[in-house]
């Protein structure tokens, strides 16, 4: 059995960690009733799984590691990490819910048309690499989940965390419409 390199463990604590900040964010209780530790620990668990994904890329590249496993499970892993904290903040977040809704549906949305294209476009041998303004999106939605997790710790004001949310949806609209342009030709209905 082959060993699994360091960019796919960290793939695969991406993964694993998900789950963990959900719950976290989800039932406040676990840590002890502690408004403090309610906001540090799903921030920190946050910040770790955001920082898995800044790493085991530079690694894969710099030290050839790319796999087909780390292909497929890397944006799978990150789209699980971003989508599963939105879903759970919106679901706690009684004050920002229409608000978090919706930017979570656009968020969601833009990734199952993105992954789809992905798929169509593989049957045609094409890979669809991640773009700037991907990279972008990812960075953007991953800094506005720390700004919103580290606010609610700090004030009971939102301010930035609307900011940042609206900045998200725009760079995720803005990304996957960028996507589809650029592989409509695969896509295309009339053809």
């Amino acid at each position: 059995m082959a060993k699994i390199n360091i960019p796919n463990k960290l793939t695969i604590l991406r993964m694993l960690l998900v789950p963990i900040v959900m719950v976290f964010i989800l039932y406040p209780s676990l840590s002890g009733n502690n408004e403090l530790l309610y906001g540090i620990i799903p921030t920190v668990l946050f910040i770790v799984t955001a920082i898995t994904d800044f790493i085991d890329g530079k690694i894969a590249r710099k030290y050839n590691l790319i796999t087909n496993f780390g292909k497929f499970m890397d944006p799978v892993a990150d789209k699980f990490m971003v989508i599963g904290t939105l879903m759970a903040i919106t679901v706690t977040n009684v004050a920002l819910q229409p608000y978090m809704v919706w930017v979570t549906i656009i968020v969601i949305f833009r990734e199952l048309a993105i992954t789809s294209i992905r798929l169509i476009v593989a049957g045609d041998g094409v890979v669809v690499p991640a773009n700037w303004l991907g990279k972008c999106k990812t960075m953007t939605q991953s800094i506005s989940i720390v700004v919103f997790l580290v606010e609610h710790i700090i004030w009971d004001y939102h301010y930035l965390s609307y900011v940042g949310m609206a900045a998200t949806a725009v760079l995720t609209l803005w990304s996957g419409i960028n996507y589809i342009n650029a592989y409509w030709k695969y896509i295309d209905p009339t053809k």
